[in-house]
């Protein structure tokens, strides 16, 4: 599903306007841009080391918050990024959208700059958006299981329930398509320890809507997952 796609069925599920995804620089922005902002988009390392010992800003904004650590996740420069990390950028910057870099990257599904992002030591554990949500229920949302492993690896809070009273698991389910994406990543959740016995809002717990939404797959790895669970807690200790 695209961001697209994902963004106009969260707004018929939610009853408002559609709600917009993240916003990468457009092409007259990147025009526009000049100092670090340009030379991070461009992956200019010569620039980017001329400017920084010149003492430009890490943390200029452009016109939607972004930083250039920020530009240079947007466009997969993962040189560009080790080089701002060095220097001292904040990993953790949110832009006007509030996302950082690792969600940038997560929503994106670029495993390799996630990767990088997460050894430079960028955290995972971060409140995003403007749903609170996590890079972990962002990824879920959309199917990428990679990341999703990543992300679990590096410590995402597993349980954190977004503004709108969905977990990683949930939204899985319910913005999902209920395909083979969505159901690797469930599986990766349920893998985790996600907690099953979490609802939404109307109390609906990730097996009953993946079995209002007939998706099969699902409930069987949910069913599989909670049965597993019980037989774990039957055993004498």
């Amino acid at each position: 599903m695209t961001m697209v796609r994902a963004a106009l069925f969260l707004a018929t599920a939610l009853g408002c306007a559609a709600a917009p995804a993240q916003v990468p620089p457009s092409a007259g922005e990147v025009a526009q841009y000049n100092g670090l902002h340009a030379a991070a988009r461009a992956g200019d390392l010569a620039q980017l080391h001329k400017l920084i010992a010149s003492g430009a800003k890490l943390e200029a904004r452009d016109a939607h918050g972004r930083t250039p650590l920020h530009v240079a996740t947007f466009a997969r420069q993962r040189e560009a990024i080790r080089l701002l990390a060095k220097a001292g950028a904040q990993l953790g910057a949110l832009e006007s959208d509030r996302y950082d870099a690792v969600t940038i990257a997560s929503v994106a599904n670029d495993e390799e700059t996630l990767r990088v992002l997460l050894s430079l030591g960028a955290s995972a554990k971060l409140v995003t958006s403007r749903y609170d949500g996590t890079a972990l229920i962002a990824a879920a949302h959309l199917g990428h299981a990679g990341i999703v492993k990543q992300l679990l690896a590096a410590g995402a809070p597993l349980d954190h329930v977004n503004n709108l009273h969905w977990t990683a698991a949930i939204e899985a389910v319910v913005l999902g398509d209920g395909g083979v994406n969505h159901q690797q990543t469930l599986q990766a959740l349920v893998d985790a320890g996600a907690n099953l016995s979490l609802t939404d809002r109307q109390a609906r717990t990730p097996l009953e809507l993946a079995r209002g939404r007939g998706y099969t797959g699902m409930v069987q790895i949910l069913e599989r997952g909670s049965a597993a669970r019980r037989r774990a807690a039957e055993k004498p200790r």
